[in-house]
């Protein structure tokens, strides 16, 4: 008898049972565009060692709103400048005087040194002169150290040394090529007592350029700066409130400043010559012989400031300054070889 046909254990090539759709296999291969997983996979070799090898993509460079910019290379802010001191201040019509004195007398042009004036002044043997207006006594220890005494009724007074410590015609950078700097030191034996509201007494040491107003304290007209103990601040061409910068003078202690006049830089069609820019200007403040406060002349100022900086950039003789206003007792010491501060 025949054997009887059995179908196969399987539906044919093309059936699928109704309402479903054929199910196809991927091809090989991933798709045109993939890329691989962004993560670290593990391979091995033929010898059954695992290694790792990473797959990554190089970082996008960040826009230039969101990088951080370098400011160390900036130059620093300004200093905050002050409308008033917070120990001593002159009235308002002693600054209007004082401006319209200015006005009326201009800045001496400089003066040829003979000899040995020039050797004084470098070696600081110079006298210190009271202006008219100053109730006190000026007398000498020897050469280039000297007492200054001003009675508790003495109003704002300027001292000045008789020669220039520093002279444009003999000093310059421009002339010499060389860094030039000035400097002088104060110890102060005693100042009157002062207030919690108004100093009844205080010192100032500064530089200047002639004329200068002396019922003024240096650094409060134009052509000169000065470092005041009675609120630390320092003033340049600033009849307003000076900026801060340091603390008071104390009793006993010895301060010093200074002027660094440095030569611009060679100019390219000069051979190597000093350029003809303006020089660099620094003003450095001493403490028992140790640098301790400073600043760039040609930093930005007020313009309140009229004048500016003119006077104490190189081009005028310089002469050192010392502003009294009560009872103050101090040794203003000239001599290079007797300063605290060794350079």
């Amino acid at each position: 008898m025949p054997q009887r046909y059995q179908p196969p254990p399987y539906p044919p090539p093309d059936w699928h049972p109704q309402g479903r759709t054929p199910q196809y296999a991927p091809p090989p291969g991933p798709p045109p565009d993939y890329t691989g997983p962004q993560q670290s996979h593990v391979t091995f070799t033929s010898s059954s060692t695992p290694s790792t090898s990473t797959t990554s993509t190089a970082p996008q460079n960040p826009h230039n709103w969101q990088s951080i910019p370098d400011t160390s290379l900036l130059p620093p802010p300004p200093a905050l400048q002050n409308d008033h001191s917070p120990t001593a201040n002159a009235s308002a019509s002693e600054g209007e005087k004082a401006f319209r004195w200015c006005l009326a007398n201009p800045l001496h042009r400089p003066v040829p040194l003979t000899p040995s004036q020039s050797a004084a002044t470098r070696a600081g043997d110079v006298d210190l002169l009271p202006p008219a207006n100053f109730a006190g006594s000026v007398s000498s220890i020897h050469r280039g150290r000297l007492v200054v005494r001003s009675n508790a009724g003495c109003q704002d007074s300027c001292l000045q040394t008789a020669l220039p410590l520093y002279s444009a015609l003999v000093d310059s950078p421009l002339r010499t090529g060389s860094e030039r700097t000035v400097y002088f030191e104060l110890k102060v034996l005693g100042v009157g007592e002062e207030t919690f509201e108004e100093a009844e007494a205080g010192v100032a040491i500064g530089f200047l350029a002639r004329p200068f107003p002396e019922w003024r304290l240096p650094g409060w007209q134009r052509g000169s700066l000065g470092v005041h103990g009675d609120d630390g601040r320092r003033y340049v061409n600033d009849d307003f409130g000076g900026t801060d910068f340091t603390t008071s003078f104390r009793k006993g202690e010895t301060v010093g400043l200074g002027m660094r006049f440095t030569p611009p830089p060679p100019a390219y069609d000069d051979g190597g010559g000093v350029g003809q820019g303006g020089m660099d200007v620094e003003i450095f403040f001493t403490r028992e012989g140790k640098k301790v406060e400073g600043w760039d002349l040609h930093e930005e100022m007020d313009e309140r400031k009229e004048g500016g900086v003119v006077g104490l950039e190189g081009e005028m003789d310089l002469f050192g300054a010392v502003g009294v206003f009560g009872a103050v007792e101090v040794e203003v010491v000239l001599r290079r070889e007797e300063w605290l501060w060794k350079g």
